[in-house]
């Protein structure tokens, strides 16, 4: 363990060395960082994120878990008799996802002016507030309204917690950092798929189970401010806004801190060129930013097809196929605790494959897997492929995570990866309609088919245009 004194006198060294003598810049900076050992301090940071994520895809996941509650409860049907019906499951999934397309596409550059770990801190907050305030409505359009604000709250943190991992670790290690952010979060969905299986049938003290399950999850709130004191502010965003004194004390007390746990002298800084200070909207549409907007647009329209077309719609699709709410909310839980082990998978691989190869790969393996699901009633096959789709949409989802917040420059990194991760946002409002319609009219293999085409696309968008990021800088990707 590293003592008070130890870490005094490494940063003393560190400050009066190395880094007095180099220029201080962004591009200096981010060598000082891409070059860290990833030890203690380093994976510190990301399991502290890590937690913030939880919290947040508790929130953002528990939507299809709580919906044969409601439903039951009578504040909402399961189908609508219109295509935008505002009393059935699909307009609380579609309140949700219209909160987060305007928390990404409006709110993403608050990260950009505020800080990192500022709007990290009050935007998981907001929505842990709204949520209290939803778990007590009486209304379909009182749910509704207050799904739609708390997913602006989650579209702000989805994007700021992505930029600010991206940001605090160094380069070698950041597939493995994004798979142990998914990996910790996604530990959410067996937790709110069990709670959702022993509460949803069931009232307490008054309340029905649904509402237990949503103000289990406000505790997050509770952790907010012991998790945001032990994280540093980005160096990265605090040298690109030209706060170059605050840049260098950050990093140099997390060099000292690693230095320590290292036990010899840090590997020198390789040279990087700086990315401008300042950037605007218009900086995504010139050369080459232009190309991966598009393309991450497009892909994000259509993974979400894919991802919360099943993640959302579990229990109601086995509900569909004959299986009782109890039961299918059984095996949805044994399904969900699969949730994790996709990014654990990720721990071990993610820095050795491409990530656009294993974004190709996993959107085919859930078009194959989602069709042969929609073909078969066994219970044993049923949960089997359940798992495997589930296993391939979280590996794609910590990838592209990881990616598209490799293709910006730090001074737009929020604001862009807000821009294009808004799209899989507004897919979704649509998407839950189209599903709802599709399990109506065609039953669970027109949902499959559904998302099987949504794959294809991903699979042309991302191996088509999609550059390699595979252990290079971020600013080597960004030139």
């Amino acid at each position: 363990m590293v003592t008070p004194e130890q870490d005094r006198a490494a940063a003393h060294a560190a400050a009066s060395g190395e880094s007095a003598a180099l220029a201080i810049d962004a591009g200096t900076i981010s060598a000082r960082l891409d070059r860290l050992p990833a030890t203690r301090s380093i994976w510190k940071l990301v399991v502290l994120l890590s937690l913030g994520f939880f919290f947040e895809l508790y929130d953002l996941l528990y939507s299809g878990y709580v919906a044969p509650g409601l439903v039951r409860s009578g504040l909402l049907t399961a189908t609508t008799h219109g295509l935008f019906g505002t009393t059935g499951v699909a307009s609380f999934i579609a309140a949700l996802f219209a909160g987060l397309f305007v928390g990404t596409i409006a709110c993403g550059f608050l990260a950009d002016r505020f800080g990192r770990r500022a709007i990290f801190t009050w935007s998981l907050l907001w929505y842990t507030v709204a949520n209290v305030i939803m778990a007590f409505q009486e209304t379909a359009l009182g749910l509704n309204v207050w799904r739609f604000i708390a997913g602006v709250g989650i579209g702000v943190e989805l994007v700021t917690i992505g930029t600010y991992i991206a940001e605090l670790v160094p380069r070698q290690i950041r597939g493995r950092a994004f798979a142990c952010e998914q990996a910790v979060g996604f530990t959410a969905v067996p937790i709110v798929a069990f709670l959702a299986y022993l509460l949803v049938p069931h009232a307490f003290f008054g309340l029905d189970g649904w509402r237990w399950v949503v103000l289990i999850g406000a505790h997050g709130a509770l952790f907010v401010w012991w998790i945001r004191r032990a994280l540093p502010e980005s160096p990265r965003w605090l040298a690109q806004q030209g706060r170059l004194d605050e840049a260098n004390r950050v990093m140099t007390a997390l060099e000292a801190r690693v230095q320590a746990e290292y036990g010899r002298p840090l590997p020198p800084p390789e040279p990087v060129v700086a990315m401008p200070e300042r950037g605007r909207f218009r900086d995504m549409w010139v050369p080459p930013y232009r190309s991966r907007t598009l393309m991450m647009v497009i892909f994000n329209v259509f993974q979400t097809v894919g991802f919360y077309g099943f993640a959302n719609w579990v229990p109601t699709l086995l509900i569909k196929q004959g299986i009782t709410i109890t039961t299918s909310l059984l095996y949805s839980s044994i399904i969900a605790l699969a949730a994790p082990l996709g990014p654990v998978i990720g721990l071990a691989i993610a820095d050795r494959f491409e990530r656009k190869s294993v974004i190709v790969v996993t959107a085919g393996a859930i078009m194959v897997c989602g069709l042969w699901f929609s073909q078969v009633s066994n219970a044993l096959l049923l949960v089997g492929l359940g798992v495997c789709l589930t296993l391939a949409s979280n590996i794609m989802s910590y990838s592209y995570h990881a990616y598209q917040t490799e293709l910006f420059p730090t001074s737009i990194r929020a604001r862009a990866v807000g821009f294009v991760y808004s799209w899989s946002r507004f897919s979704a409002i649509f998407t839950a309609f189209l599903i709802a319609a599709a399990l109506r009219q065609f039953g669970s293999t027109g949902v499959f088919v559904l998302i099987a085409g949504a794959m294809l696309i991903v699979m042309a968008a991302i191996g088509l245009m999609g550059p390699r990021t595979k252990g290079r800088a971020l600013e080597a990707i960004s030139r």
